[in-house]
């Protein structure tokens, strides 16, 4: 049976080679993140199980206790982790390759002009996802280890014409240094140049399969009984290394996220399930409100969570990292300024400053550890 061969080494031109190095042994990839603390990278291990790792020296060592991955699997990618839980997702080679295609003709990629940036976390989905569909369609690459501004911006001066951004290493390199820019992970800005395509993905669906709320080609979308986005096409995932058969029985996969059609027949997606504030028996849905509050300049940062209270369900809490410390905003101020946009229902009731909100490397906030 193949291995499942981890990677446990800096992004650059190692990491393409030991990708292909793998694929070509018939073997899938599993990426690991160097920058996770010990009790978190062991959990990561626990759910990959992979049989073989190569290190910083690009030697293959083995491994005791791995489990296999079935014929033509191509990479086992750990979750982000929003929940404290990671997954490890399962990826074929096929999948991997419909994704990679789709992306391409989307935004009609040229393998002879255009050279993809891969600067966001290889461990996850977004990052790794450039490099895998460059090595399948032949386009070229450059891989960094991790992003920075201006090693960015140098990049797009050798001639790097795609990239994939957050939205916090967005607002740090021109856009228009790049012919395109995917922008996944958190909420992106509501206002960006034309060169920014929104996606919408995870780690299930081999990175973003719809963009600017149209579906890529082979995608199709569901919205069942219960407001939730189930989604089916060819890029997605083949199944969790614990949980072979994730999907109903018409083949759909159930994201956990609830969403809508707008009235221009566009997908709009309203946030997690579990996101989903019920307070005094009204939904409060977090996103829209932490991008309106996030545009005051006195607010850095904000995530809404709710916490349980006897009379209301749950209390909205509003944690917010000011601009500077020295001039907070005030509760009165926040719950005035959502009152007149959202209702009352969705302003907070209580406020706690930190100095930092904590999220995952593409920069979703990680809920569980402030509720």
């Amino acid at each position: 049976m193949p291995r499942l061969v981890a990677l446990a080494l800096p992004g650059g031109p190692d990491y393409v080679n030991a990708i292909q190095r793998v694929w070509e042994a018939g073997d899938a990839i599993a990426p690991l993140d160097p920058r996770l603390p010990a009790p978190e990278a062991a959990k990561v291990m626990a759910a990959l199980a992979p049989g073989a790792v190569i290190e910083a020296d690009g030697e293959i060592r083995e491994l005791n206790g791995g489990v296999p991955v079935e014929p033509g699997d191509a990479a086992v990618v750990a979750t982000s982790g929003t929940t404290g839980n990671p997954k490890a997702v399962i990826h074929t080679r096929t999948g991997v390759a419909a994704s990679a295609w789709a992306t391409s003709k989307a935004l009609d990629v040229n393998p002879a002009t255009d050279k993809w940036l891969a600067c966001l976390p290889l461990a996850h989905i977004g990052g790794l996802a450039v490099v895998m569909r460059s090595i399948i369609t032949g386009t070229p690459v450059e891989v960094h280890d991790g992003f920075e501004a201006s090693a960015a911006i140098d990049a797009a001066h050798r001639g790097a014409t795609l990239v994939s951004l957050v939205t916090r290493a967005l607002n740090q390199v021109p856009a228009a240094l790049f012919r395109t820019v995917l922008i996944g992970g958190a909420a992106p800005p509501p206002e960006r140049p034309a060169n920014v395509i929104a996606t919408y993905g995870m780690t299930e669906t081999g990175s973003g399969l719809v963009y600017e709320r149209h579906p890529l080609e082979g995608v199709e979308i569901d919205i069942n009984d219960a407001d939730e986005v189930r989604l089916r096409g060819p890029m997605l995932f083949r199944g969790y290394r614990h949980d072979p058969d994730p999907f109903d029985d018409g083949g759909w996969f159930n994201t956990g996220d609830l969403g809508r059609w707008g009235d221009d027949g566009r997908l709009i997606i309203d946030g997690r399930r579990g996101d989903v504030i019920v307070t005094g028996g009204e939904k409060v849905w977090p996103g829209p409100i932490e991008s309106y509050l996030g545009e005051r300049p006195d607010v850095a940062e904000i995530a809404l969570v709710g916490r349980p209270d006897p009379d209301w369900g749950h209390r909205v809490i509003a944690v917010v990292v000011a601009t500077n410390p020295a001039v907070v905003p005030s509760l009165e101020e926040l719950r005035a300024s959502v009152k007149q946009r959202f209702g009352s229902w969705c302003a907070p009731h209580g406020l706690e400053l930190r100095s930092e909100i904590p999220k995952t490397a593409l920069g979703k906030v990680r809920r569980d550890l402030l509720r």
